[in-house]
């Protein structure tokens, strides 16, 4: 499907059924627990007889990059974090029961960075050198049933650099154990799509490939029932077919009476049950949840979903988790979406490889309109030992498969086949575009094709001259935005990168309305540049490719063919930490920091992209006397803003037509900011800044009080230094040290300041501004967690966690 206008369709989310136990049926076991891991060279840890009593034991996710010591001697550099990287080992032994020898086993990895090569009883299985992929192995040939199998997987992460920013290392997301009988749904074997879709029905096509792992000729039935987001059955399909070979395919076809339509406001959930039959027993259980939408891209109007006109808030994100690193978590990746939800955000652009799946199930849950992106170099590299050594052997396979994995995911709305590709600039781009498009629409056709374009003039865009691209993502460049209708005629268009404008939480550099670029162009020196690796909060300095927040909002608002903005970043993240050098060592260009605090632009986009009332105010009220400090303040809703400094008003403040924020410039003295916003004299909102005394106590916030006790969930607890009064202490740099007990542990801990030496997993952290966070896990036996902080000086404060 290659117009440049196309009204597009829905789809879906693929999900393993975990919940069937019998014999008969799909099982599959969780493969994360009771691993051992070895970082280092050994050229016998394959071997089943390998002696491993000496290794580490732990669970999966993991990632051993995160767990090192800072050094800009590590071989990753600055903006690979300045983490370690190397070789590391894991192996698992297992039993399996005697009754699974008529059965199919998989094991199945959600991603491993990078270069990992599996073997099962010492019988080599294959190797996938890209980190972002997942992937599957058939162990059934080489198991045992009367004796302990041993899975060993070396994953090596020693070429670097490879990348552009922090990848982490090691088997990085779930590890999953699949046993089905010999005639099953195959791997991501369902494929819904919705070629009809209106208020009043929607036709439902799904189709439904079969792998067949016996020897004999039997005839199979393939039943597929529809169930709405309630639970409720709607209806059902069944079909026969011979089975004489190895694969089949099978279409079911359903029409839904006033279909609830998936949304970012509502997004709904159906799910399709398919049971496989084979001489009149059940073979496999497999169900394949749904979202029913429309959408069109329009070149002149923008984004229409279910026929209704929406502007694409949107942010990008990196697939690190903060103190966490890439190990993957749902809470954590949960809470940052949540976050941002909050921020009024609709989208999200995966940056610049595939998620993790469950990161999309996510998506769909919470209702976000995705860019599900591939790669981030071809043929031609950006850093020596990056994609671009395995691009020859990899590519279609890495590609197919993110295809294949992710095609049912209601909030995928793109594919992005590449980012800032060097092939833009030469005619291998024409090519490479083509097939990277080509292979892509064998496998679905009811999405748009894209790739994250920095070069705006056609001439020069090889990418866009193959003409293979359904829709035009552009990186930068905001002042051309206006013109690229003219220049790109019939393309429909949005704004895949912007901004990189910096900031670090809760440091504030007057005056602030000199916009700065750090540094004016590439490697030149920074003039004013801070000694301690700060930039200022007020939305005033950006990266000399980019802009700021408001520069940038303020083009794509008014501009309806661009479908929507997606902001570099939402989140800051590990590595990549322009403008400065080490000790800086994570990003400075997340609206939100590294340990999810907002910085104050969040409140500038909230303030635009949510209905409720908006009043923040910045930045806190500790100065020297007489200094001279820019009072800003955000805000909707209102016609007016009035300062009080000290009960005193400073004046009424209202923005015009293109401003987002007001400011007051004031004399510092100690006491009270107080603004009120109004709207037609009434009164809105109203918000007080006091002066903090010293340091005094410790406040204890966590974001949830009751977690799962099952050996995952989180509780992020917000670690807050007060005064006598209860007031933030906005300097506060205290060493908080921290005392757990119970059934639960801390996996890490942060302050979101850039250039912080201190390593993730310890059990003390330096508050930064006066803030810290500490990440507690249940264990999976249920009781009371106990979480104690405390700090020389200063009151120590408690909180309770319960496991469930």
């Amino acid at each position: 499907m290659r117009s440049k206008s196309l009204y597009l369709i829905l789809i879906i989310s693929v999900l393993f059924v975990s919940s069937c136990s019998g014999p008969k049926f799909r099982q599959v076991t969780d493969f994360n627990w009771d691993w051992k891991f070895y970082m280092g060279k050994d050229s016998l840890a394959y071997q089943t007889e390998y002696d491993d009593s000496h290794w580490r034991s732990l669970n999966l996710p993991h990632d051993w990059s995160i767990e090192g010591n800072f050094s800009v001697e590590h071989a990753t550099g600055q903006s690979g974090g300045a983490l370690p990287a190397g070789i590391g080992w894991y192996r698992k032994t297992f039993k399996l029961d005697p009754s699974d020898s008529e059965k199919e086993i998989y094991i199945d990895f959600g991603g491993v960075y990078r270069n990992s090569e599996v073997w099962i009883n010492g019988q080599y299985l294959g190797k996938r050198a890209f980190g972002y992929i997942s992937f599957r192995y058939d162990l059934t040939p080489y198991l045992n049933f009367d004796s302990p199998n041993v899975i060993a997987i070396k994953v090596d992460n020693s070429l670097q650099p490879s990348s552009r920013w922090y990848t982490g290392s090691g088997i990085y997301r779930k590890v999953e154990l699949v046993k089905t009988e010999k005639v099953h749904v195959a791997q991501w074997g369902t494929f819904v799509t919705t070629p009809e879709v209106s208020k009043e029905s929607a036709n439902v096509v799904i189709e439904v490939e079969l792998a067949n792992r016996s020897d004999a000729h039997a005839t199979a039935s393939i039943e597929t029932t529809i169930f709405d987001p309630n639970g409720k059955k709607l209806t059902s399909d069944k079909a026969y077919m011979a089975l004489k070979g190895s694969g089949y395919t099978q279409l079911h076809s359903f029409e839904i009476a006033t279909p609830e339509l998936w949304s970012v406001d509502n997004p709904v959930l159906y799910s399709a049950l398919t049971k496989v039959h084979v001489h009149g027993e059940v073979t496999d259980l497999y169900e394949t949840r749904f979202g029913i939408r429309s959408f069109e891209f329009d070149p002149e109007k923008g984004f229409f979903l279910n026929g209704s006109y929406l502007k694409i808030y949107g942010v990008n994100q990196h697939h690190d988790l903060g103190a966490l690193g890439a190990a993957f978590n749902k809470r954590a990746a949960e809470r940052q979406l949540e976050i941002l939800k909050e921020m009024g955000v609709n989208g999200i652009r995966m940056a610049h490889n595939p998620p993790a799946e469950e990161l999309l199930d996510l998506c769909d849950e919470m209702g976000f309109i995705v860019v599900d992106e591939s790669f981030d170099v071809w043929a031609k590299r950006k850093k020596k030992y990056d994609y671009n050594i395995d691009w020859k052997d990899s590519h279609i396979r890495d590609l197919q498969d993110m295809v294949k994995r992710d095609r049912n995911h209601p909030s995928i709305f793109i594919w992005s086949i590449g980012n800032e590709i060097r092939e833009q600039f030469d005619s291998t781009g024409l090519t490479i575009t083509k097939e990277l498009a080509g292979i892509v629409r064998e496998l679905d056709t009811t999405r748009m094709v894209t790739s994250g374009l920095t070069e705006n003039e056609p001439e020069k865009n090889y990418i866009v001259q193959s003409g293979a691209l359904d829709l035009l993502s552009f990186n930068y460049k905001h002042k051309a935005y206006k013109d690229l209708p003219d220049r790109f005629p019939g393309y429909p268009m949005l704004a895949s990168e912007t901004s990189s404008a910096f900031a670090t939480r809760g440091h504030y550099d007057m005056p602030s309305d000199s916009i700065q670029q750090w540094p004016a162009k590439y490697n030149e020196p920074i003039p004013n540049a801070n000694p301690d690796y700060t930039v200022s909060a007020y939305d005033m300095i950006s990266a000399y490719w980019g802009s700021t927040h408001e520069e940038t909002w303020r083009v794509v608002k008014k501009l309806d063919h661009m479908a929507g903005i997606y902001i570099w970043s939402g989140f800051d993240y590990l590595g990549e930490p322009d403008p400065y050098p080490y000790p800086a060592r994570s990003s400075y260009l997340g609206i939100i920091d590294l340990a999810g605090f907002p910085k104050d632009a969040y409140y500038m986009y909230q303030s635009e992209w949510v209905d409720e009332p908006v009043l923040h105010v910045f930045p806190h009220w500790n100065w020297e006397s007489g200094q001279t400090i820019d009072v800003w303040a955000y805000y909707n809703n209102a016609d007016q803003v009035e300062l009080f400094l000290n009960g005193k008003s400073q004046g009424i403040k209202s923005k015009g037509d293109d401003e987002f924020h007001v400011f007051w410039r004031l004399a510092y003295e100690p006491g009270t900011v107080e603004v009120v916003s109004r709207k037609s004299g009434e009164e809105v909102m109203r918000k007080v800044i006091r002066t903090a005394d010293e340091p005094s106590q410790i406040q204890l916030n966590a974001d949830r009080s009751t977690i799962k006790a099952d050996g995952y969930d989180l509780s992020f607890v917000t670690v807050d230094v007060l005064d006598d009064s209860g007031t933030l202490a906005p300097n506060a740099d205290n060493l908080i040290e921290f005392e757990i007990s119970g059934p639960g542990k801390i996996i890490g801990t942060d302050n979101g300041y850039q250039a912080s030496w201190e390593g993730f997993k310890t059990n003390k952290r330096k508050a930064w501004k006066g803030k810290c966070l500490v990440i507690v896990q249940s264990n999976r036996e249920k009781g009371e967690i106990e979480l104690i902080a405390s700090s020389k000086g200063l009151k120590q404060a408690s909180t309770v966690i319960v496991t469930k």
